[in-house]
């Protein structure tokens, strides 16, 4: 009987020092866990501070050769797909642009980093749908249903985006919300299959704008005056060769008796889009921007940043 009793203790105290070490064996798992979590969040936030401030530095970067851009234009203040703004930059290795600095290129990051700045204005605005006071301007709406026609989208889709527009432009409490820039036209009741096929023609901007015809592609342009495509394709061969300095000198290349007006068109542009792209490791971190220059002052008007984790996407 005693000698039952003994390895009756014997089993429950082998069972209890069982449980105690698994135990300890899962906290310290757990603790480990924690610890790796804690590793690759701090890590993931150095990359993302990383990123956003190379991203930074690439919009500096934009602003000041748009400066630039205004300080050496002279007083022809022109704008036009040959200078040096509208040249992209291509990928490169970020030790490259700190080659000046021996003390930053041991520890940079392998990074890659790319950009562009295109010119906003190279499309049709829409906030020219609409006046001061919410009303649809009927000479504008038929601009978009042209370019609704060139980018194969359904005629009605101008009526009903001009609409929503000027009503958003209120404000009120049946009123949408007013989007900033046309990826968000969804709010208005636009498909995205749609949005995608005005994207590459039209563009959201704070002011009315005209379209700068030193920029601008043959479709917008044949949109905006109301020409056929071999006159607005005829325009662009023409500044190709030399770009307008004024908008006497294209209405030149335009057929006779064809009046310019200069709240549409223009040789000139304050809004600029600044793309920027940073590959860094296994993340890549995509960058818009929307500046405004007024005289030699550029200025942030908008930012919109995304992220991706397959550099192939």
């Amino acid at each position: 009987m005693k000698r039952s009793n003994v390895h009756r203790q014997r089993g429950a105290a082998l069972l209890t020092a069982m449980v105690i070490v698994t135990l300890v064996a899962t906290l310290a798992a757990a603790m480990v866990w924690q610890q790796w979590r804690a590793v690759q969040v701090e890590a993931a936030e150095r990359a993302r501070l990383q990123a956003a401030w190379i991203l930074n530095g690439a919009l500096d970067w934009a602003r000041l050769i748009l400066r630039e851009d205004a300080r050496t234009g002279g007083a022809n203040g022109t704008d036009n797909l040959g200078e040096p703004w509208a040249v992209p930059l291509a990928e490169a290795r970020l030790s490259t642009f700190l080659a000046a600095d021996k003390d930053n290129t041991d520890d940079a990051p392998d990074a890659f980093l790319s950009g562009a700045i295109s010119d906003a204005q190279a499309r049709y605005n829409l906030r020219n749908l609409f006046d001061a006071a919410g009303k649809v301007v009927p000479g504008e709406q038929k601009v978009l249903q042209r370019l609704c026609d060139t980018a194969g989208v359904s005629p009605e889709v101008a009526a009903r985006l001009a609409s929503a527009l000027a009503l958003a432009s209120i404000g009120g409490s049946d009123a949408p919300l007013m989007p900033q820039s046309v990826t968000q036209l969804t709010w208005l009741g636009l498909d995205a299959q749609t949005v995608a096929l005005l994207a590459p023609y039209v563009v959201l901007l704070p002011t009315a704008t005209p379209v700068n015809l030193n920029t601008a592609t043959s479709d917008v342009i044949a949109a905006v005056l109301g020409l056929t495509a071999g006159d607005a394709k005829g325009l662009v061969a023409t500044r190709e060769r030399t770009p307008f300095k004024t908008l006497d000198e294209a209405k030149k290349s335009l057929p006779e008796g064809l009046a310019l007006n200069e709240k549409q068109v223009a040789v000139a542009t304050r809004y600029f889009e600044v793309r920027g792209q940073l590959r860094l490791n296994d993340r890549v971190l995509r960058e818009r921007s929307l500046v405004v220059r007024s005289n030699q002052e550029v200025l942030t008007v908008q930012r919109e940043r995304m992220s991706l984790t397959d550099p192939a996407s």
